[in-house]
């Protein structure tokens, strides 16, 4: 099957879903004819409607049906064992001597009163024209015919096009009428809350006026009625750079250099560099260790001279 034409026939049947109430398995009326082309094009009758359908189906057969081919020239065994696997749709006419065609059978399987509605929801596959012109007539009627081996779904029919219209503006004057509705008691259950609430306070004020219980109704009151404002956030705290501890002597030279403290002497900020927060900073630090040269003989002048005096002698 097309792609095209699947999609096509999938819409067919949601919008048969929407406005007649068409589910699966979906139940699907066979006539004689429709059997005998199967068997000749050597088609699969169950895979073909479930593909053309897009669901499971039940198929279905009448008794005038079975008639037919039974009566069949050349009779095909096969094809009598085949369709006594199907559902039997209870016709009524075989008391008659003959069965009837198959457009008197399947209209009145299908629409017995005369009332032009699908009552059962059937699908009716069929390969006679007449009968498939007959149930155009009739709303919410899927028709299914094979043409040159190939399931062929036909689109709606006038009658069903009008009735799905129908259908459609009914249901968007409900949801207008249904929306306006809603927010008309909406908003009248709203003022009568506010009222309430604006009676309860006021009944608080007047019978305990004067006493801590009335105060703290009222404010409760108050506190329900107004609306919390939302404010602009806070920054991430993950995001925020932790601030360092400081040292009183940090803190007083910040003072100093802002101008903020001018009473503080230079003596202060002597004591303040000897604060003991700096004097362990300085012990913290590591002293660098001079290195001490040795004295050479010709470094040390007592060893010169006594060189000299040995030489002279």
């Amino acid at each position: 099957m097309r792609g095209k034409r699947s999609k096509q026939y999938r819409k067919l049947m949601q919008q048969y879903g929407m406005t007649f109430g068409f589910r699966e398995p979906y139940q699907v009326l066979l006539d004689a004819e429709m059997i005998q082309d199967v068997a000749r094009f050597k088609m699969d009758l169950i895979r073909g409607l479930e593909r053309t359908l897009h669901g499971k189906i039940k198929p279905m057969i009448t008794q005038c049906s079975m008639r037919h081919l039974y009566t069949a020239d050349p009779r095909v065994p096969q094809l009598i064992e085949q369709a006594k696997s199907y559902e039997r749709r209870r016709c009524d006419h075989h008391t008659l001597d003959e069965p009837l065609s198959a457009l008197e059978c399947l209209s009145s399987v299908v629409d017995p009163k005369a009332s032009r509605t699908n009552k059962h929801r059937y699908v009716v596959a069929s390969q006679e024209s007449n009968v498939r012109a007959y149930m155009r007539n009739i709303p919410g009627v899927p028709l299914v015919y094979i043409n040159r081996s190939v399931m062929i779904m036909e689109p709606m029919g006038s009658a069903t096009e009008n009735v799905k219209e129908k259908e459609e503006r009914g249901k968007f004057r409900v949801g207008l009428t249904s929306k306006r509705g809603l927010a008309s008691t909406l908003k009248r259950k709203r003022d009568e809350a506010n009222q309430e609430v604006g009676m309860e306070g006021q009944k608080t004020v007047e019978g305990k006026s004067g006493t801590d219980g009335a105060m703290d109704e009222t404010e409760e009151v108050n506190s329900a009625t107004k609306r919390k404002k939302r404010g602009p956030k806070g920054p991430n705290p993950l995001s925020v750079r932790k601030s360092k501890k400081r040292t009183a002597g940090e803190e007083a030279k910040d003072l100093i250099r802002h101008g903020i403290r001018k009473d503080i002497q230079l003596d202060d900020m002597a004591a303040v560099n000897d604060s003991p927060g700096d004097a362990n900073v300085d012990e913290s630090r590591k002293r660098k260790r001079k290195r001490k040269h040795k004295l050479t003989k010709v470094d040390d002048p007592f060893a010169a001279n006594l060189a000299h005096v040995e030489v002279g002698a």
